[in-house]
């Protein structure tokens, strides 16, 4: 019988981070000043930032270290398992061997203590007192919360209030923490009560949540800083410990991927999974295939123009090259709550668009269909968000099928459903509808990018 689950011990626990930025194949283009359109200096990032995240933001050294405070904390869940889905293959009746890598066992059921960890422990080490941040689904808030808590930093969240109706539990955990959780837009920003005055029903975005965040941390006169659960450098570094482990378990496994998957909205779990294996592909000359999975109703990959942008719907937050559907789209209110952003990681964006990373849509009925599909025969629920790399899994293991290919696939299962019932129950009683964003829409976005030289 073929083994079904590979496990490290806490010494296997990566002891650095890898950086892409040492390895990217096209040179990083220049973060800009939102004002001036001119690249950005420490002292406007050290507004929102502690030093030690800006020099990690920038540096390009293959490893960093991993503070041992953090690898501490990191053993409470770490090193994660991985799993071959053996149940799911024969479901399928697929020669393809399919494994994923799964981040739910976290305290907070998702990847995102991989970076809120170390985000708290640099913010702590530089005197810092309370930070700010937005959250979509939930699955950052509570993980930022759980390390606040850890560190004894006060924190304030500016919560999607579509999420926030519709996800109240994860608002609870964050609250057991000790966060204040706000929906968003909410009343307490300049910026909110501005959405608010001319949309009084905004399901709100992303985009808003870190306009209002990054506002109460500038305007807080040094006594808050602000941390970001994804897109930026330093957060996707943080997330390798997932695929350095991934690395060494498929050698536990004796296979090799053909083909690596994961969920996109920002681009941190999806990073974090996949970059230790393109740096197998740029540096030791393997030939794994990488797919970014996006949603349909928010496809800023698939869809969206490689531009620089705002990072916020406010223009307030520093400008990035990425690809974006413009930072005023308002995505629709899909359960998948942590891809409702408008832009993607910059490095993501950049090996996407020089053809090393491919992008794939996927509407909101047929992901469910795959995470139910999956839950039936491996027994895990899968966050909406993950789903989506499930359900690129499936058809990848299916198309092995049809060809009479034995292919290996490996995915991040980036967090658990526990969570996520109503969307499930709105699955099953055949209420979820797909969405396709309108190219006219995008394009009605696109003439609010900035003007950069």
């Amino acid at each position: 019988m073929p083994q079904h689950k590979f496990l490290l011990d806490e010494s296997r626990l990566p002891k650095a981070w890898y950086n892409i930025n040492a390895d990217l194949p096209v040179p990083p283009t220049p973060v800009l000043h939102p004002q001036t359109m001119q690249p950005v200096t420490p002292d406007f990032l050290g507004v929102l930032f502690p030093m030690s995240l800006i020099m990690q933001e920038v540096s390009t050294e293959r490893y960093i270290e991993i503070p041992e405070p953090v690898r501490e904390i990191y053993k409470l869940w770490r090193p994660t398992p991985m799993f071959r889905a053996v149940n799911l293959e024969k479901a399928l009746d697929t020669p393809a061997h399919i494994y994923y890598k799964y981040e739910g066992v976290s305290p907070v059921g998702s990847h995102k203590a991989n970076t809120s960890v170390p985000q708290a422990f640099y913010n702590k080490e530089a005197g810092t007192k309370a930070l700010t941040t937005e959250t979509g689904a939930g699955q950052w808030g509570s993980a930022l919360s759980m390390a606040c808590s850890f560190f004894g930093l006060d924190l304030e969240i500016y919560m999607v209030k579509v999420s926030y109706h519709q996800k109240p539990y994860r608002r609870i955990i964050m609250e057991n923490f000790g966060a204040n959780v706000f929906a968003s837009p909410s009343d307490r920003t300049n910026y909110g009560r501005s959405v608010l005055k001319d949309s009084p029903d905004s399901p709100g975005s992303l985009g808003m949540a870190i306009s209002e965040a990054v506002e109460a941390a500038a305007t807080s006169n040094g006594a808050k800083k602000y941390s970001l659960g994804s897109v930026l450098g330093h957060v996707l570094m943080h997330q390798t410990v997932i695929g350095l482990e991934a690395l060494e378990q498929m050698e536990m496994a004796g296979e090799y991927p053909d083909v690596v998957i994961g969920c996109a909205g920002g681009g941190s779990n999806f990073a974090g999974f996949t970059y230790p294996f393109l740096h197998q592909n740029f540096r030791k000359g393997k030939k794994t295939r990488v797919i970014a999975a996006e949603p349909a109703s928010c496809p800023s990959l698939t869809r969206g123009k490689y531009a620089f942008d705002y990072g916020d719907t406010a223009a307030t937050a520093p400008i990035m090259k990425m690809h974006t559907l413009g930072h005023t789209f308002i995505p629709p209110g899909i359960h998948a709550g942590g891809l409702r952003y408008h832009g993607m990681a910059a490095s993501v964006s950049a090996m996407v668009d020089h053809g090393d990373i491919e992008a794939r849509a996927c509407k909101q009925v047929e992901t469910f269909q795959a995470a139910v599909q999956f839950m039936r025969a491996e027994g895990i629920i899968p966050a909406p968000e993950s789903a989506h790399a499930v359900r690129v899994a499936i058809d990848e293991a299916l198309a092995c099928k049809k060809n009479g290919e034995k292919k290996v696939i490996a995915f991040n299962l980036s967090g658990h459903g526990h969570f996520d019932m109503m969307a499930y129950e709105q699955f099953h009683q055949g209420k979820l509808v797909d969405y396709e964003y309108p190219a006219e829409l995008v394009d009605q976005a696109m003439k609010h990018l900035p003007k950069v030289a």
